[in-house]
């Protein structure tokens, strides 16, 4: 299995950005589907983001869309999830979460069970 850290979470005022990384070891990043989920206290874990394979195709949640970017550098082994005019409904713990995928698999997979490998989360808090 490929472990994943991510980094970049803090403390944020409503309408400013972050950029989370998640950064994979033990397997290279270039077969995996990505996707980033959140988790608000008291709340189910969601899917807000996912990146296929190649990058070739993305999903985003209805409650992200236009403000956040997913992105990939295989080179680098690492996942980016930009995010723009942030909310106090952002604050959650955000986890990155990889699939083993096919070269020819083109899906952002947007289903939690789905992913076989998580990252420990990171806390993103937007003051309002």
């Amino acid at each position: 299995q490929v472990q994943l850290v991510e980094s970049g979470g803090g403390l944020v005022q409503a309408g400013g950005s972050l950029r989370l990384s998640c950064v994979a070891s033990g397997r290279a990043l270039s077969s995996y589907g990505i996707g980033w989920f959140r988790q608000a206290p008291g709340k189910e874990r969601d899917v807000v983001a996912a990146i296929s394979r190649s990058g070739g195709s993305t999903y985003y949640a209805d409650s992200v869309k236009g403000r956040y970017t997913i992105s990939r550098d295989n080179a680098k082994n690492t996942v980016y999830l930009q995010m723009t005019s942030l909310k106090p409904e952002d604050t959650a713990v955000y986890y990155c979460a990889a699939r083993p995928s096919a070269y020819s698999d083109g899906f952002a997979y947007t289903r939690e069970r789905l992913y076989d490998s998580w990252g420990q989360g990171t806390q993103v808090t937007v003051s309002s």
